[in-house]
């Protein structure tokens, strides 16, 4: 017999009506043969009316004692699921997070989920009972209740369901919202947006931080690393939801599976940096001890001996983080700069791995429109652009669901990252049926990994509690050393729409397939822009790129580089948790190798060192992160 986790939101529970079609969907659950766990949030606005009451008490309260208060809401939650399932003929039993046995830090607010002991919730199960669990808290070690932040009953969720197959189940996790799934945009400023049928993780994980706020990326990390398959589904409806999954061959298809906008992003450029080993690793150390998680991070090549930082952080971190950094800023003699309001739009898709002209498309599409790129960063699957915002928002009303409610509100701020957000979902189109999205693909159904990154245990309580100790760490699945790429460099290049557009269309239109991008503003409407391609590409690529440039200004020069190295660090959690760019970059400058590109996305960093340090560098990462 298998396992469901359902999920409900504090929409989906916010009277009585709701909990009670909660409470049926549950049972319904449980009479096609599953063993049902229920993990409900507190009712509509109860979070937001407990913070208010502690508001009415302190202006600066307590971590702890506002983790004392908060829990309350989803008790409430919890004792009215389990009833309504009583009341319609079922069994069902309700556990706060430390009856269930969720132990985490103590981190208040924010706690990270440690492990989960799942005795009492196995034994609820196989009695027969549906079992309720009050999501977005714990425990500590200390025995103080703690709660997740964030998306913490989501993570609650899939961490469960994670927790309930190492210990030899078959689960699947469903995610009931107020949307019908994940769509390829936001709706609500793409009206067009088209909801997906299946999504990787991968590509979740990358949709989620980058703002497409349907779910957190706390949870799709759990979901990757013990291989849960999720499904986002409508609460108020039994329609079929969005499958999120390990990548099937299909994916590798589509080089774009959806776009999103973040509007709560602020950019610094640390400029006149010295280029040398070790900067970074004091650069990000210094954001890691202070528990500030850096998002777009692009470390331009340089010269004379100076380089360019460009990163980006959330606009609530940023006071703390010019704080944070002065005097690091004043000791290497560099100059810390906020560069003003910006909106960060990214693509997604597997395919761009293998597919060439995605960025030549996602630039050309941007030129088209007039938008003006501030800096750009690559993943393994995305491409990020950041979009200056300068003008003032129109007076708009925010529709529809809950969920990603906020996330439009907050992107209304985003004048020109809207604009931008709807000519990449149309230059992609985005809107038409594909494999995935509205037409069959080459597997109706989800499979499970061949190699999982954490393997189950069979019904063995003991090793299954040992499988999930420090269960949210950072999980470094490998690194991986690629000594067949080269790179091209343009100083100069006017700061101005269209210039990407015309490099990598020329680039695109020779078959040449680029792999990581890195732009950041140089100086007074001066940009450097650095690509990557295969070694034996790059003669034609240098050419193609020096052609296109002395159209744009003779002044502006292109430079390419044969002897690197690039170096990826492939994993889970790798931008939710600050330590691993510090551990990365430190374990660099301790061998003296120099970095003089970073790219970063959420399961993947990625630098350029000398070629041949190459073998060196793979050798000391592979030590840092304990993969030897």
């Amino acid at each position: 017999m298998g396992v469901v986790v359902q999920k409900f939101g504090g929409s989906s529970v916010k009277n009585a009506e709701r909990v009670m079609e909660a409470a049926r969907k549950a049972i319904r659950a449980k009479h096609a043969g599953n063993m049902v766990i229920v993990v409900v949030s507190a009712q509509g606005s109860t979070t937001d009316d407990l913070i208010a009451k502690a508001a009415e008490i302190s202006a600066a309260p307590s971590a702890r004692e506002m983790d004392m208060l908060l829990a309350t809401g989803e008790q409430i939650s919890i004792a009215l699921t389990a009833m309504a399932i009583q009341e319609l003929g079922e069994r069902a039993v309700s556990f706060t997070g430390q009856q269930i046995g969720i132990v985490t830090d103590s981190t208040h607010r924010k706690a990270r989920i440690k492990k989960i002991d799942t005795q009492r919730l196995t034994e609820a199960l196989e009695s027969g009972h549906i079992v309720v669990i009050a999501g977005f808290q714990g425990i500590d070690e200390q025995g103080d209740i703690s709660t997740l932040g964030r998306g913490g009953s989501d993570t609650t969720a899939v961490a469960v369901a994670a927790a309930v197959k190492l210990a030899g189940y078959d689960v699947q996790c469903e995610i009931f919202t107020d949307v019908d799934g994940v769509y390829t945009t936001d709706p609500r400023i793409v009206p067009d947006a088209r909801k997906m049928d299946a999504i990787s993780y991968d590509e979740m994980l990358e949709m989620a931080s980058m703002g497409a706020g349907v779910m957190h990326s706390r949870s799709i990390e759990f979901a990757k690393k013990f291989d849960v398959p999720l499904m986002v589904r409508n609460a108020q409806s039994d329609a079929l939801g969005t499958w999120i999954v390990p990548e099937e061959a299909w994916m590798g298809e589509i080089p774009a599976c959806g776009v999103a906008l973040a509007a709560d992003e602020a950019r610094l450029v640390l400029e006149g940096v010295p280029d040398r080993p070790g900067v970074s690793h004091q650069v990000f150390s210094a954001l890691a001890a202070a528990n500030i998680a850096v998002d777009m991070i692009a470390q331009s090549v340089g010269e004379g001996g100076k380089a360019t930082i460009g990163f980006t952080v959330l606009n609530s971190e940023l006071e703390k983080t010019k704080k944070t950094l002065a005097p690091l800023v004043a000791g290497l003699g560099a100059v810390l700069n906020e560069t003003g309001k910006v909106s960060k739009v990214s693509v997604v898709g597997a395919g761009m791995r293998t597919i060439a002209g995605v960025a030549e498309r996602l630039f050309q599409a941007l030129a088209a429109d007039g938008v003006n790129l501030k800096m750009i960063t690559t993943g393994d699957i995305k491409i990020s652009v950041l979009v200056e915002e300068d003008a003032p928002p129109p007076v708009e009303e925010a529709t529809g669901g809950e969920s990603i409610k906020k996330a439009h509100l907050e992107s209304k701020k985003a004048v020109r990252g809207r604009k931008a957000l709807r000519a990449v979902h149309a230059a992609f189109a985005l809107a038409q049926p594909r494999k995935g999205a509205g037409a069959p693909a080459a597997s109706a159904e989800f499979k499970p990994r061949a190699n999982p990154l954490v393997v189950a245990d069979p019904k063995d309580r003991d090793a299954a509690i040992a499988r999930l100790d420090g269960m949210e760490d950072v999980l470094v699945s490998g690194v991986h050393l690629n000594t067949e790429q080269s790179r091209v460099t343009i100083h100069d290049l006017p700061d101005v729409p269209g210039n990407c557009s015309k490099v990598f269309n020329a680039v695109a239109t020779g078959g040449i397939l680029v792999d990581m991008i890195v732009q950041n503003q140089t100086g007074p409407a001066k940009a450097e822009l650095s690509f990557t391609v295969p070694r034996a590409d790059l003669p034609r690529a240098l050419a193609r790129t020096q052609d296109v440039l002395r159209a744009i200004d003779p002044a502006c020069r292109a430079v390419g580089d044969a002897d690197i190295a690039v170096l990826f660090v492939l994993g889970v959690g790798m931008r939710t948790h600050t330590g691993v760019a510090r551990t990365m970059f430190g374990a660099l400058a301790a061998h003296g190798i120099n970095i003089s590109m970073i790219n970063t996305s959420e399961v993947c960093v990625g630098v350029v060192v000398e070629r041949a340090r190459g073998d060196e560098a793979l050798a000391c990462l592979t030590e840092a992160f304990n993969l030897g």
